[in-house]
């Protein structure tokens, strides 16, 4: 079995991700796909505008009875600054017979050098590459035993960041977001006012 894992802040998370996701998955020769919300991005400290709590159960109510996908709460059970590297040895421990890759978009290739422990993960797990139309395949021969595997992906314009402004200004985010989990922002009460929020 090949399962990819898709981390990110998902704050909150929209259907350019889960149309990614779905992207990886049939594209990159996977049978599972596994959401990672981070409790911190290193690469992104102090941005996320929700717990990771709130996170973590807005992508399991977006993807909750799609047995495609799954949502692990390893990083946010951990807590701090989530570095792909621990998360890949605790995939490996939960799932010791799978083969493991890791999606990214063609945006990070280039910031690749600058993950920890890059040396050793490139031999624990496979990059699927999500490239948007009119991106080109490279390489990094800089980075010894790297596999990419390059997807052409759809082009979705949508970002949390708006979704939460819409949310912010009470406008409707219906056609960006799944039901549930606007269910749950409302719920919840999430994204009204500026700083951390949510349980």
């Amino acid at each position: 079995m090949k399962i990819g894992f898709m981390g990110g802040s998902f704050d909150p998370v929209h259907f350019g991700h889960l149309i990614a996701a779905q992207d990886a998955l049939e594209r990159g020769g996977l049978d599972r796909l596994v959401f990672v919300p981070a409790a911190q991005a290193p690469l992104k400290p102090g941005v996320v505008q929700v717990s990771a709590e709130a996170r973590l159960a807005m992508v399991r109510a977006a993807v909750a009875g799609d047995g495609r996908f799954d949502v692990s709460d390893y990083e946010v059970r951990k807590g701090g600054v989530s570095y792909t590297i621990d998360t890949v040895r605790a995939m490996q421990v939960e799932f010791p017979d799978a083969e493991l890759a890791w999606v990214i978009g063609a945006d990070q290739v280039e910031r690749l050098h600058l993950w920890k422990d890059i040396g050793e993960l490139v031999k624990q797990v496979e990059f699927i590459v999500l490239a948007r139309p009119g991106w080109k395949a490279v390489e990094r021969a800089d980075i010894a035993g790297l596999r990419l595997r390059w997807c052409e992906g759809h082009q979705v314009e949508l970002s949390s960041t708006e979704v939460r402004e819409r949310v912010r200004a009470g406008w409707p985010v219906d056609f960006m977001i799944p039901h549930k989990t606007v269910e749950y922002i409302r719920e919840n009460g999430l994204y009204r006012s500026k700083g951390v929020t949510g349980k």
